[in-house]
């Protein structure tokens, strides 16, 4: 029988409630992943000091769980609820914690159905355990769909909208490292090798960044992005969803740019096929919260080419330089490559499914 564990409902308060639990089977990939899950350890002495200094209750056990590749993640159980502590490894920027973590906590306060950090006894989110940055995190209830329907994704629209309302006013700043600039320095890492993955790949995508850079819109509302709303960062709770998880990275760029990575991420089929009926609800459930402006439409063709290409590079580098052997699975390049062409031939944003 494969093993369990527990998962607490997300609380927008922390004091006063108990966390309402439910069983969950750990999918035997996780499992297997389970061996790497946890990159920095931790002993019971030095993380019953670190609870201390919040109001979490006593410890009553802990363990690894197989959450996320990038960090290493524990799963509490204590007198009061079950938590997720998160230690973050190397990858992830020091100086970038107060902005993901102050985020939740903002969107949280704001409706926003998502991870609550919570707060130390003297007010920070962030401490320090085993040598890393460390928080305590509650955990969403809920599964991502590994086959979303066309109402799952005006579901994701809706939320991405109101995701999008509830970071105005948020104080904290954070460019977007993973655009023109970024997608400049991504590509000569891996532009001399592109041949080896598709013929001719190193004078498409060269002409592509030299299109995106010079009619990339600027004039168009911006504020807090998601920037990474896969289907597996969307919990659904049957047919409703249930939160947005793994803001690690959010950060300020234009609106619809977000609602560009959606489309990408939600609408295409296994084939590559674009799946309009997809696109129509998710359009349709983004303006039912925060109806675009004519520029906005106007733009979507080119910034779908652009979070296409993004995906693309950032698969592209790994592909080239994740060594044999390693135990983090290489993703596709050539999927965002498909994206990316559709997206080329495109001329106006009906052809998404937008209605004007």
């Amino acid at each position: 029988m494969p093993p369990h564990f527990l998962c607490p409902v997300s609380q927008r308060g922390w004091h006063g409630r108990r966390a309402r639990y439910r069983t969950a089977v750990i999918p035997e990939a996780a499992r297997k992943l389970s061996a790497v899950a946890v990159y920095t350890d931790i002993n019971e002495h030095d993380l019953k000091a670190f609870l201390a200094q919040y109001d979490a209750g006593e410890l009553l056990s802990y363990k690894g769980i197989a959450e996320g590749v990038e960090n290493s993640n524990f799963l509490l159980h204590t007198s009061k609820f079950p938590l997720i502590l998160t230690l973050y490894e190397k990858r992830v920027e020091k100086s970038d914690l107060p902005f993901f973590l102050g985020l939740m906590h903002h969107l949280s306060e704001r409706g926003l159905n998502c991870p609550l950090p919570l707060p130390r006894q003297d007010g920070e989110l962030l401490g320090e355990l085993s040598g890393r940055p460390a928080a305590l995190i509650s955990f969403l209830e809920g599964m991502w769909l590994r086959k979303p329907e066309a109402q799952h994704c005006r579901e994701v629209g809706a939320a991405l909208a109101r995701m999008h309302i509830a970071g105005e006013g948020f104080e904290l700043t954070r460019p977007n490292a993973l655009s023109l600039e970024g997608w400049q320095i991504l590509w000569a890492k891996s532009e001399a090798r592109a041949d080896e993955v598709d013929e001719g790949l190193e004078a498409e995508i060269g002409a592509e960044l030299d299109v995106l850079a010079t009619h990339w819109p600027k004039e168009l509302p911006a504020g807090v992005i998601h920037a990474d709303l896969f289907p597996d960062n969307v919990f659904f709770l049957g047919d409703q969803l249930s939160g947005l998880i793994d803001f690690y990275f959010a950060c300020n760029d234009l609106l619809v740019y977000d609602l560009s990575i959606c489309l990408n991420s939600w609408c295409f089929e296994k084939d590559g096929a674009y799946n309009i009926t997809k696109g129509k609800a998710m359009i349709e459930g983004y303006q039912s919260v925060r109806p675009l402006s004519a520029a906005e439409i106007e733009a979507l063709p080119i910034l779908c080419r652009g979070s296409a290409l993004r995906f693309f590079l950032t698969r592209l580098y790994d592909w080239l330089t994740t060594p044999a052997g390693a135990l983090v699975v290489k993703k596709d390049p050539l999927e965002y490559l498909k994206k990316l062409r559709f997206h080329r031939a495109v001329t106006n944003a009906s052809e998404y499914g937008l209605i004007a």
